[in-house]
């Protein structure tokens, strides 16, 4: 009995590209697998419903004698079973399930302001574009790192951050990484607005700089909504970095992005409004 249940094993473990792979993802050390497949032993009765439950057979199929076992299989073709999904994949569909779609409300593209981590003293101006793509609410943040308007692509060293956006509890919450260098990863927390017509969105920024120092920084950030439909290179080739009094930025998002000046509170916060 034990050996026709070590074959059958050993059929169903040929469906997959190793031993390795069934042991890592069954959780079951190989040299325990191995006995079972020598059958020298049997499984305790959990491990033997794991066994079954990942490979999708009962416990009564799996013990049958080996032809009439290898006979039922080809009737009816294992189909290898992959992971259900990522734990990271995990984390973010339970994120997705609780966004609000509210955030729908705010696809489109804005002009990003904040005082550049890597340039201090220079407030830097992105695009960012927030889209749907199936279910997920997702963006990307173009960044052009230049102080000269004239130049263009060809002399622009520009950084493009992607990330996923979700709207929790009265919050929208941006993650997104460095995708040209893969080497940062940044979270952006924005203030929604509550009125019918999206002008300005307030919130706060953490991340690093890009300069060799890495510095951790956290600074207030100001989107400006554009729309949904732009001229995408006239947009872009507004991006660039600003002295802090230069006219073409607003003093009001000057103030809203200012980090300087008194600060009550124990902690470094964004401003509302």
């Amino acid at each position: 009995m034990n050996e026709d249940f070590a074959q059958n094993l050993r059929l169903l473990c040929s469906y997959y590209k190793s031993i390795s792979e069934v042991t890592q993802r069954l959780g079951i050390s190989r040299p325990q697998f191995n006995r079972y497949l020598s059958g020298k032993h049997r499984p305790a009765a959990n491990t033997l419903r794991r066994i079954c439950e990942f490979f999708d057979v009962a416990e009564h199929e799996l013990q049958l004698p080996h032809n009439q076992f290898e006979r039922l299989v080809q009737v009816s073709p294992r189909q290898v079973s992959t992971p259900s999904q990522s734990i990271e994949r995990e984390h973010f569909d339970r994120l997705q399930k609780r966004s609000s779609p509210e955030l729908e409300k705010y696809l489109g593209y804005y002009f990003e302001y904040y005082y550049s981590m890597g340039n201090p003293g220079k407030i830097l101006r992105s695009l960012v574009c927030i889209e749907k793509k199936g279910d997920a609410v997702v963006y990307q943040r173009t960044e052009r790192l230049i102080e000269n308007r004239e130049k263009w692509d060809k002399e622009v060293c520009h950084c493009k951050y992607l990330g996923l956006a979700y709207y929790l509890s009265d919050r929208i919450f941006m993650t997104d990484y460095e995708s040209l260098t893969v080497n940062e990863i940044t979270q952006t927390i924005i203030f929604p607005t509550f009125k019918s017509r999206i002008s300005w969105l307030h919130g706060l920024r953490i991340g690093v700089s890009a300069s060799d120092e890495r510095m951790p920084c956290s600074s207030r950030i100001l989107m400006e909504y554009l729309g949904t439909n732009i001229d995408l290179r006239k947009a872009l080739a507004m991006c660039r970095f600003y002295n802090p009094d230069d006219v073409e930025i607003d003093t009001a998002i000057q103030e809203m992005i200012n980090n300087q000046g008194p600060n009550e509170h124990w902690h470094f916060r964004a401003k509302a409004k």
